[in-house]
């Protein structure tokens, strides 16, 4: 019986500390959330049934923080009667969700602190202007008409306008300019055609026909040839990045990775901001799959040398060979560095001998090494061998 007391006892304990670490709130009605928000005020109805369509509901029930530019029914009305049947339709849900996700900003701004800024990113991607003054707060051309009005989880201003991001792509922006031509003809002579029409995002910095007519006579002609393929490639991945990154942000990083696999340089000399040597003529494009900015140049990567080659063919097979090794597979470790040795002699022609000797060294070697474990190490130390070498002419003449 003892036994059972002291069990009722544990149980009886447990209940009380779990009923006292409650919060004092407990039992009170949550407050209505964005969504019961607007659909009490009785204005949003239009705004109720597209974010219905767009299967945006729950999404706009969760914890956010949101800050919800609402347009009121009025301002649906004005939109032409056959856009809004369209948008409405299963099959233009994508559309719709892009048009919504528009008027939604992650965390709760105010009014006063909207007024501070310039622009806010949007769960869509792109970005809305914002303006402020002589009393009026303006998110692109609509006009604010009621402000913070507060939900549990984010805060709706009333806008007097629908917002309608930009729905074009990259490329198709590029062409509508005019100024491009050489570009999207470099784009198709490159195959990238389908690979800027994606979802991206991206982030084009896009010369113009005079940036590419300052090239040396002969230089497009010759890159726009099918056997110059690859090297086009190189070049026009050279010119974009992964992500929706706006000038402010492409001047505080400094440098951006390309999908070219080389970084560009960014920087602002002497007020001129410039990526590289180019300059930023345009900046900020929006685009439904990313943003563009005008550059005065064609940003031309660095050719590799051999030796830069031949090191980053070192740097890929250790970075191979190393999980093999750690996870038992020493044979597999082994025949990666090998080779990757001999590849390294068929350069024969392009590689000091200071780089070729531990190679050959380490070849002879593992022969003789029946342990695979072993076998992989002795390899393993010839391409590191190899790798300062290379390393150490490259830097002499610095």
């Amino acid at each position: 019986m003892s036994g059972k007391i002291r069990l009722l006892s544990t149980f009886l304990s447990l209940a009380i500390v779990t009923l006292l670490i409650l919060p004092a709130t407990a039992g009170k009605k949550r407050g209505k959330d964005i969504i019961d928000t607007a659909v009490a005020a009785g204005n949003f109805t239009t705004l109720a049934k597209a974010l219905t369509a767009a299967d945006l509901i729950d999404a706009l029930k969760g914890h956010g923080p949101f800050t919800v530019f609402a347009p009121t029914d009025e301002a649906f009305a004005k939109l032409p009667e056959k856009v809004l049947t369209e948008l409405l339709k299963p099959e233009n849900k994508d559309r719709l969700t892009a048009i919504l996700t528009y008027h939604v900003v992650s965390g709760k701004v105010t009014a006063a602190q909207a007024g501070g800024l310039t622009s806010a990113e949007t769960l869509n991607g792109q970005r809305i202007d914002i303006t402020a003054g002589n009393g009026k707060l303006q998110i692109e051309e609509s006009t604010v008409l009621t402000a913070d009005i507060r939900a549990s989880n984010g805060i709706i201003h009333v806008i007097d306008q629908v917002l309608i991001p930009e729905t074009d792509n990259i490329l198709t922006i590029a062409g509508n300019a005019g100024s491009f031509k050489t570009l999207a003809a470099a784009i198709k002579a490159a195959g990238l055609i389908d690979a800027l029409n994606g979802e991206g995002p991206f982030t084009v910095f896009a010369p113009t026909d005079e940036a590419f007519a300052s090239l040396p006579d002969g230089t497009v002609e010759n890159l726009l040839k099918p056997e110059n393929r690859e090297k086009l490639q190189d070049i026009l991945k050279y010119h974009v990045v992964s992500g929706r990154i706006y000038s402010s942000q492409v001047l505080g990083n400094g440098t951006l990775n390309t999908l070219n696999g080389q970084a560009v340089r960014a920087a602002l000399e002497n007020g001129q901001a410039r990526i590289n040597a180019a300059a930023l003529t345009a900046t900020d494009i929006e685009a439904s799959n990313g943003v563009i900015h005008v550059i005065d140049q064609v940003l031309l990567p660095q050719e590799k040398s051999a030796e830069t080659a031949a090191m980053d063919l070192i740097e890929y097979a250790i970075d191979r060979g190393v999980p093999l090794y750690n996870h038992g597979q020493t044979s597999a470790c082994a025949a990666i560095y090998e080779v990757t040795a001999q590849a390294l002699l068929m350069l024969d022609a392009d590689l000091p001998a200071s780089a070729k000797t531990p190679l050959k060294r380490a070849l002879r070697s593992a022969k003789n090494d029946r342990n695979s474990s072993e076998r992989a190490w002795t390899l393993r130390y010839g391409l590191d061998d190899a790798y300062n070498a290379l390393r150490k002419e490259m830097t002499a003449g610095l």
